[in-house]
């Protein structure tokens, strides 16, 4: 969804490297061969938590390896990674890719160990509610052969492209948030607590947080002078995401939710709220 440090044909239309030929020019520039590479050890995060405006890197390397004929070096070679979800290659399948293409260093003759980013924006409208779960990871690169991208006479087939999909899996979850508030404070031992609190989560539909419904969340609660939270119990949230529950005051300590997640959505735990109990 952003820059693309590559050669993609789509419908006789020419986009690489930011740049777009008319689709005439394109069509008379014949078609890019298939580049003899090849790409392993692709090593990512195993999830991502992306919020609605914070721009969310995560490091990519992976292994190219390539023919005696391609220099991975040259200033006119790029390679970079990028994530897709739903059919490889589709050409309604959403890809997330990185704001510059990735670097590499040699290795051997024949392999280079190259490392990218991928680079999330969505307050640029990347993502949909729709998006949420399981993207998989992929790699392309392209070889230009000494034309100038940018120029009017490119010679299409000159130029080598490779992609290759399913070199990973990752996880795409929306931003998770959970307060907790117990009172009141202070209280008498004895008396009942209550703690209230809410689960929202990104809604990047529209670029707010919005009540998760329907979740269990386990309420705990650690006593003062020790760093251990102990589960009290499980309390499901409403329509809007609130929670609300009741315990009996025992002794100084903090009581917080904690989330645990969902295929979609982050895990979060709050920040416990500290009860003096007299």
């Amino acid at each position: 969804m952003r820059i693309r440090a590559t050669v993609a044909v789509v419908s006789g239309a020419l986009a690489l490297t930011g740049l777009a030929l008319p689709t005439a020019q394109a069509a008379d520039s014949g078609t890019p061969y298939t580049l003899d590479v090849s790409f392993s050890n692709f090593k990512i995060a195993s999830s991502v938590k992306v919020g609605t405006s914070a721009v969310v890197s995560t490091k990519v390397t992976y292994t190219l390896t390539h023919g005696s004929d391609v220099d991975p070096t040259a200033s006119d070679f790029f390679t970079d990674p990028f994530l897709y979800r739903g059919t490889f290659g589709a050409d309604s399948t959403p890809e997330l890719y990185g704001d510059d293409a990735a670097t590499c260093t040699v290795t051997s003759a024949t392999t280079a160990t190259c490392t990218g980013t991928i680079d999330i924006h969505p307050a640029d409208g990347d993502l949909s509610n729709a998006n949420a779960g399981t993207w998989k990871g992929a790699a392309e690169a392209v070889d230009f052969n000494g034309q100038d991208p940018s120029s009017s006479s490119l010679d299409l087939s000159k130029v080598g492209y490779k992609d290759q999909g399913d070199l990973a899996s990752l996880k795409v979850l929306r931003l998770a948030k959970l307060t907790a508030n117990a009172s009141p404070e202070p209280v008498r031992k004895g008396r009942t607590i209550t703690v209230t609190g809410k689960l929202t989560r990104a809604n990047w539909d529209t670029g707010t947080y919005s009540g998760y419904s329907a979740q269990y969340v386990k309420l705990q609660y650690r006593k003062a002078g020790t760093t251990t939270y102990t589960t009290v119990k499980t309390v499901k949230t409403s329509s809007t995401g609130a929670l609300s529950t009741t315990v009996t005051a025992s002794a100084d300590g903090y009581y917080r939710y904690s989330f645990a997640g969902s295929p979609t959505t982050s895990s979060v735990s709050a920040t416990g709220d500290y009860i003096d109990v007299q």
